[in-house]
């Protein structure tokens, strides 16, 4: 059965210009006119969701509006006879929870090319362990893999106790690289390693270094998921013939770099982006991660939260004080 209404976190700007966050019952009946309604029963916290939540009208152009990139449930109603109701799916990216209203609330109407099947090996809760973050994760290992094997050498992760980062570590221990975590919280140490990271160091180490045009070898590979003079940096340190994957900007987006470690070392950049991935890329990078990429206990990765805790999470993340992922249970 249908609910007329709904609850959902809606973000929405004050007569000061403040953005709250707050849980509301909303009409199911005013969701958009797409093709297939969804029950979500999870979804995931982002850095786009906080932003978005935080009133970014680069990421959501109108307000009062409700978040989530990430949206995992049951196919309620639908105009397009590829998903029936009663079907398990995933949705991630495209436009939801920008401007198309998002899973943070217990009800979507999203195109039909959005959607996609849950994989039999894989549980609703656990996709959204994965979620975005963990995709975008995905799709940079897959990148590195194909130019260098595990026997290679070391790769550094910087902003590791991220949702990207911290998935990025379970992800290349499981294919067997050696993983050098970088993070600005010396504290989570023990959750780095316990995810998989063969030693931590703390990220002055990679970033705190003289401005030079190339400095010591010192990776083989890494992902950088903040970006910014952080990834300058780890640029410099490349050993040659170097992988480099990136995908963040919580650092800033300019990069300011030599083209050096380029023609003297034979670096390669490669940026990363799930967000318009092809449906077909999708697919297979999830079955994937249902089977030979499922990373074993994925609950160390995440904490669950419910949609009255999100404000707080919000924030967290924000600040920079998030560890690992944030599942959204919204059924509870």
């Amino acid at each position: 059965m249908i609910s007329k209404t709904y609850k959902a976190l809606v973000a929405e700007e004050k007569s000061d210009g403040e953005f709250t966050q707050s849980v509301k019952e909303l009409k199911t009946e005013n969701l958009p006119d797409h093709d297939v309604l969804i029950e979500v029963h999870y979804s995931s916290l982002n850095y786009k969701d906080a932003l978005s939540a935080s009133g970014n009208r680069s990421v959501s152009k109108s307000y009062p509006f409700t978040p989530g990139i990430d949206a995992a449930g049951i196919v309620r109603k639908s105009r397009d006879s590829r998903y029936q109701p009663g079907d398990q799916v995933i949705v991630t990216s495209y436009d939801l929870g920008m401007n198309t209203p998002g899973g943070f609330g217990q009800y979507i109407r999203v195109p039909a090319s959005w959607v996609l099947h849950l994989p039999d090996c894989l549980r609703l809760n656990e996709s959204m362990m994965i979620g975005t973050s963990g995709i975008t994760a995905a799709f940079g290992v897959e990148k590195i893999d194909r130019l260098m094997p595990a026997t290679e050498g070391d790769v550094l992760v910087t902003g590791a106790t991220g949702g990207v980062g911290s998935f990025s570590v379970g992800l290349l221990n499981l294919l067997g690289y050696r993983v050098i975590a970088a993070t600005g919280k010396p504290e989570q140490a023990r959750f780095l390693k316990n995810i998989g990271a063969s030693d931590v160091i703390e990220r002055d180490a990679v970033s705190d270094v003289p401005d030079k045009p190339m400095l010591s070898s010192r990776w083989r590979a890494a992902f950088d998921t903040v970006g910014g003079s952080m990834l300058d940096s780890v640029l410099r340190q490349m050993e040659h013939n170097g992988v480099v994957a990136c995908c963040g900007n919580v650092l800033g987006g300019e990069l300011k770099t030599s083209i050096y470690p380029f023609i003297l070392r034979g670096i390669s950049l490669m940026g990363v982006d799930s967000g318009i991935a092809h449906m077909q890329d999708r697919v297979r990078i999830w079955d994937k991660l249902a089977t030979e990429w499922k990373i074993p206990h994925l609950e160390q990765l995440c904490k669950t939260r419910t949609l009255s805790d999100l404000p707080d999470e919000i924030e967290k993340i924000l600040k920079g004080g998030q560890t690992g992922k944030v599942l959204i249970s919204l059924r509870d």
